[in-house]
């Protein structure tokens, strides 16, 4: 993942956000909260990260089957 080097490699994550922080940072970086998910599109894990705005990626939204 190109938002940070905390998911570099094998370490990217989904992440359904919830929440964009709006204090000062970085330039080009933000904080974000939400929860992780996984491969089935559970949440598992409430998280904040801070990452480069430019290296996420949006998925499409599920539709129901």
């Amino acid at each position: 993942m190109e938002a940070s080097v905390q998911f570099a490699d094998d370490r990217g994550i989904r992440f359904r956000v919830i929440a964009v922080d709006r204090k000062w940072t970085y330039d080009g970086w933000i904080w974000l909260t939400g929860y992780v998910m996984d491969r089935h599109g559970n949440a598992i894990d409430r998280r904040e990260i801070f990452v480069q705005r430019h290296g996420l990626y949006r998925f499409p939204k599920r539709t129901a089957t």
